[in-house]
């Protein structure tokens, strides 16, 4: 499994809520399966306007489809311009999930 993490500011977080659910609702219209499996957005509690979203992926293989795909490149483009500075991504393979 793997996780890819954005970590990025802004003040216009519902916008971009709203771009994420349209672009999942196009996805699913077209018949395309969400890369993602799960997805976790976390806010910073210190600092209000930055926020961590944790994208779960069955596979390397599944994320990197993801990333390269058009509509994800797009939605990327809408995401930062929305955003307060560049965000910053990483891929990071799970090394432990458990349910507690």
């Amino acid at each position: 499994m793997l996780a890819w993490t954005g970590d990025f500011e802004t003040e216009r977080a519902d916008e971009m809520r709203e771009l994420i659910r349209r672009y999942e609702e196009a996805a699913r219209a077209a018949g395309r399966k969400l890369g993602p499996t799960h997805r976790t957005l976390l806010r910073d509690r210190a600092n209000p306007n930055r926020y961590l979203a944790v994208f779960e992926f069955d596979s390397y293989e599944d994320a990197m489809a993801n990333s390269d795909a058009p509509e994800t490149t797009e939605l990327s483009g809408k995401l930062a311009a929305l955003s307060l500075r560049p965000p910053v991504f990483t891929d990071c393979d799970v090394a432990e999930s458990e349910a507690l």
